[in-house]
């Protein structure tokens, strides 16, 4: 599969000639607004959260309009080299790369490329391989694969044992093939939600097989380049940016019960889930980001044309409307659309993604109404507590909810 190769070498060539250095990007950014009234508990909260759970660092800002607003940073992106968390600093935003696959996929919908209820087995026929006592796997339809309700397994490598030789995640797509004949449907398609990574690599497949373009190049070229998002990337880093992106770290228990802090290393292979988790980026391109999802056009005709360009806001909206119910044990939402999940319960309506692989966890929320998102990273898991950081993460990403959901509509 064309995915493997391209995170190494194809973002350093065709984005140099488009890149500043962070530091002038920083330099040159202006603060308009005023944050949210739940910012500082939210900030307060974060820190909280951070220190009692061993993070090393983290940052978080608040999108108004297409602006930052306010910006808050946290410890240290490199621990034994003291460099702090800065505005510039890169993260890995783990499966919120989903709605950019998602997006990919809505692009190619509305230019008549495909159906969302094509049968994904007309694309992938390998598929066919995997066992179903819920009739054949036939019936699985793209929309199935968005929604998270094909019945296909959640994890892309599911024999994870601990063996020092094992993979991060598979790395090439004949190895995800292999798997299939020893893999069976969890539920009859359609009819319930079931959290699924390898989803989204069939969905990148599918983008491969009818553009010709590699997954990688087809983000770049019909996403980032004309969202301006000049500093995102997937796989390794590129030399010119190596000096802004976090370590990421893993809080173990030692021979002796005792917590410590292991360094994993700057970079790492996610191999074939590129399209389900490969996104590298700082906060500031999330925030162009999400200054698309909210149509933050500030009456710019030429910004507008270029929304429209990427995605229409009606193919936006149209993904942001109930699907599946997500079981509340899940704390995703309480329900998801195409890749996103929705949050209509709590306040004005939000709409968002979380990501964790590796030691980074991550979130995007926006709300629609006001035109306000808030995004945030951190580089650190704990697993010496892992139920009580899961439960202070879920806590936290509730707060970050707030936070943009008690906004009210401000004119631009």
């Amino acid at each position: 599969m064309a995915l493997e190769p391209v995170a190494r070498a194809l973002f350093a060539a065709c984005t140099l000639v488009l890149l500043l250095p962070l530091s002038a990007t920083a330099q040159r950014r202006v603060y308009t607004g005023t944050a949210p009234l739940q910012w500082s508990e939210f900030t307060r909260a974060f820190d909280d959260y951070a220190a009692a759970d061993g993070v090393v660092g983290g940052g978080a800002v608040i999108v108004r309009d297409g602006r930052i607003v306010a910006h808050h940073e946290y410890g240290f992106g490199d621990r034994a080299a003291r460099e702090r968390i800065v505005e510039g600093t890169i993260y890995h935003w783990a499966s919120i790369t989903k709605t950019l696959t998602a997006i990919a996929i809505m692009q190619l919908r509305d230019r008549g490329r495909l159906s969302l209820d094509d049968r994904v087995t007309s694309y992938i026929p390998e598929l066919r391989q995997i066992h179903s006592r819920f009739g054949p796997v036939d019936q699985i339809t793209i929309r199935m694969l968005l929604s998270h309700s094909a019945g296909l397994q959640n994890p892309t490598w599911p024999y994870r044992s601990g063996k020092s030789w094992e993979p991060f995640e598979p790395t090439r797509w004949e190895q995800l093939v292999s798997m299939m004949p020893y893999q069976e449907l969890e539920f009859r398609p359609g009819s319930q939600f079931g959290y699924s990574n390898p989803a989204f690599i069939y969905l990148a497949r599918i983008i491969e097989q009818l553009t010709g373009d590699p997954y990688a190049t087809y983000i770049q070229k019909n996403i980032w380049t004309p969202l301006g998002l000049t500093h995102s990337y997937f796989g390794a880093t590129p030399y010119h940016l190596a000096r802004w992106r976090s370590n990421n770290y893993t809080v173990q228990r030692d021979s002796s019960g005792r917590e410590v802090v292991v360094a994993n290393g700057r970079d790492f292979d996610p191999g074939i889930t590129i399209p389900n988790s490969g996104w590298n980026a700082p906060l500031s391109d999330l925030a162009s980001y999400a200054a698309f999802l909210t149509r933050a056009t500030r009456n710019d005709t030429t910004v507008a044309r270029i929304y429209d360009t990427v995605l229409k806001q009606s193919t936006l909206r149209e993904m942001w409307q109930p699907i599946v119910r997500v079981p509340p044990d899940e704390e995703l939402g309480d329900a998801v659309g195409l890749s996103f999940f929705l949050f209509p319960s709590e306040g004005t309506p939000v709409v968002g993604h979380t990501g964790e692989q590796a030691g980074f966890r991550s979130f995007l929320y926006v709300n629609p109404q006001t035109g306000t998102a808030i995004i945030g990273a951190l580089n650190t898991v704990n697993e010496a507590r892992g139920d009580q950081s899961a439960a202070g993460w879920a806590k936290l990403t509730r707060q970050a909810r707030t936070a943009v959901s008690s906004e009210k509509a401000v004119s631009p």
